[in-house]
């Protein structure tokens, strides 16, 4: 497989409210948009995504997110068709054998409830189809009801972690 063939071009989707995303790979060089999006993010929602607590995000957590393969790693950044404004983000990063992916997805604060975690868990989910993947991960704090059910509209079935009573992994099967 070649990395260019499995990084997906720039799509335009409709969230579920009817907004315009533009969404597209990251770059090396969008890591400060990355850290300014991170920023727009509550605080709460940083915790989710990290699972825990952190009142910024700085370049240790964001070089895996834009220094990737474009194969075992990927992730994308969406942003307000209409203005461009980054209002999302979404990481699929693959094991070794590309069996298992884990997902990660965050929303800016006051995109919320508005399709944007839906759409991108629909593009993570084709990347991962298109990888050959047998099945997706999440791993989310048990406080994070929304994820969780969202997760679960898309078909994730959650799962309790041994040792770990605070999270749940949520799995979506492709094969």
């Amino acid at each position: 497989m070649h990395a260019e063939s499995l990084a997906p071009e720039i799509q335009t989707l409709p969230t579920r409210s009817g907004a315009l995303l533009t969404v597209r790979p990251v770059t090396a060089a969008d890591e400060a948009l990355l850290e300014e999006f991170f920023d727009r993010v509550s605080d709460e929602d940083r915790r989710f995504r990290f699972l825990s607590p952190r009142k910024h995000v700085g370049h240790d957590q964001l070089a895996p997110m834009v220094e990737i393969d474009h194969v075992r790693t990927e992730t994308w950044i969406a942003f307000d068709a209409a203005n461009g404004a980054v209002v999302g983000t979404a990481m699929l990063a693959c094991d070794n054998s590309l069996d298992t992916g884990e997902v990660a997805v965050s929303v800016c604060q006051d995109w919320r409830g508005k399709g944007v975690g839906w759409a991108l868990l629909d593009v993570v989910a084709k990347a991962a189809e298109h990888r050959g993947l047998r099945r997706v991960i999440s791993i989310e704090d048990r406080e994070n009801h929304a994820a969780i059910e969202l997760e679960r509209e898309k078909g994730f079935v959650p799962h309790g972690v041994d040792g770990d009573p605070t999270v749940v992994m949520l799995e979506k099967t492709f094969r």
